[in-house]
């Protein structure tokens, strides 16, 4: 599995609602919000042999509401 993180910044008023979906769709294993200039920061498992910029795509960034992403791949745990 790879890990990214994926800062989200939600249409005005719109947070809580994506949040809410982003949650219901069980793709994140942990989701925050957070101060800056994006609303919500997901933790996000890519399964093995899966394309991280289509599984993102068609599981996460369908979702209404959603402005601008930022996703962050990570290489090494220390």
């Amino acid at each position: 599995m790879s890990l990214v993180f994926v800062q989200i910044r939600c249409t005005p008023g719109k947070t809580y609602d994506v949040a809410n979906e982003i949650w219901d769709r069980e793709v994140v294993s942990e989701l925050y919000s957070t101060s800056g200039d994006f609303d919500l920061l997901a933790k996000v498992y890519i399964p093995e042999g899966q394309d991280v910029g289509h599984f993102l795509a068609s599981k996460l960034f369908d979702i209404a509401g959603i402005q601008q992403t930022l996703t962050t791949m990570t290489f090494k745990a220390f």
